[in-house]
């Protein structure tokens, strides 16, 4: 296996560049090789490098330094168990990440290293502007950039309703609507996609038929939506990661029944931009935005400027941001105070073995 690097890599295509390469500089002094991590399963990774792909072994502790598909890694050509090894992950240019499937105190990173995040709605199940709204909070806290395709246009009458309903719940993103099956649209949403993108939504909303249109090939595996809920069964079981025929690299992922947040408030404040700039027009600094008088939100919903619905969203994902952050602030403290004991035991220990020795 080889795994020599080459200014005109085959890791070019997966999204290596100069940049990067700056910063494997003490990794190849260490004896370590370039890879990219496609996809992750059970502890172990497949890995992209210079020569052939590899099946690396993992090892890390903490929930969000475990490789994930996106990554790029040092890999060690000869691990402890004779196969490869991901000795170090580079810095995470940007990383989804999102509460714990436990709902613990611990975030889970779902991509890393993605340019722009896809939000995929199918309008055969009218898209939720809620779900819309805390995706694109999810993307851009992760440091990409978010970008609404809404899928299955042949199966609606028009689309324009639902774009604006879109657009409204995400100001200043890109919202495109096309039809995968047909299509119809597809070039549209090429030409918002750059670098490496992830597709993210629930089961059903067409992510792995877009994923084949942008590849131009059956390449993912796809479903039928079931009739009695409308719902999509989990045909794509892992997240991976394929170069796009045009340039770019795409991450399919499974469908995503329950988002939650996790430390995002970066996020929510450019996914209610609306809202944060009439905030400003508040008479008092701290408004909650309830029942204070003078408050510039309120008076927009009383006019018909701001819905009703978007506030009652904003107000639902910041209770939930701040109780994510408190959960994370417990685990730190508690962390600390492990540590703080540790340190006493240590030194109790010592004065007695002193103590003997005297």
């Amino acid at each position: 296996m080889s795994f020599a690097f080459a200014g005109s890599s085959p890791l070019a295509a997966y999204g290596r560049d100069e940049a990067l390469e700056n910063e494997f500089t003490s990794h190849r002094a260490a004896g370590l090789v370039p890879a990219r991590v496609a996809a992750v399963d059970r502890g172990l990774c497949d890995v992209v490098t210079e020569g052939s792909p590899a099946r690396a072994s993992t090892a890390s502790s903490d929930p969000l330094g475990v490789p994930c598909t996106g990554d790029w890694a040092a890999l060690r050509p000869d691990g402890p168990d004779g196969r490869p090894a991901v000795a170090a992950l580079l810095p995470r240019r940007t990383a989804i990440v999102r509460s714990s499937a436990s709902r613990d105190s611990r975030g889970q990173v779902l991509a890393a290293n993605v340019d722009t995040v896809a939000v995929v709605a199918a309008l055969a199940a009218r898209p939720s502007p809620g779900r819309i709204e805390r995706l694109v909070a999810l993307a851009w806290e992760s440091g990409a950039r978010p970008v609404v395709v809404l899928t299955k246009a042949d199966r609606v009458p028009g689309t324009a309703e639902a774009e604006a309903e879109a657009a409204a719940a995400a100001p200043g993103v890109d919202v495109v609507a096309c039809s995968a099956a047909t299509g119809d649209g597809v070039d549209a949403v090429r030409a918002v996609l750059s670098g490496t993108v992830v597709l993210v939504g629930p089961s059903g909303a067409g992510k792995s038929t877009l994923g084949n249109a942008l590849l131009g090939a059956e390449v993912l595996a796809t479903g039928a939506v079931r009739d009695s809920d409308g719902k999509g069964r989990h045909t794509t079981v892992r997240r991976e990661l394929l170069p796009l025929p045009g340039g770019g690299v795409l991450i399919d992922t499974p469908g995503l029944r329950g988002v939650g947040l996790f430390e995002a408030s970066r996020g929510l404040e450019r996914t209610f931009a609306d809202i944060e700039e009439l905030a400003a027009g508040c008479r008092f600094g701290d408004c909650a935005h309830v029942t204070e008088p003078g408050c510039a939100v309120l008076a927009a919903v009383e006019d018909g400027t701001l819905p009703r619905r978007r506030l009652d969203g904003y107000r639902r994902l910041l209770r939930e941001n701040a109780w994510a952050a408190s959960r994370t602030d417990a685990r730190v403290r508690a962390e600390r105070d492990g540590e703080w004991k540790a340190i006493k035991k240590a030194q109790r220990r010592m004065y007695r073995e002193r103590g003997r020795d005297r």
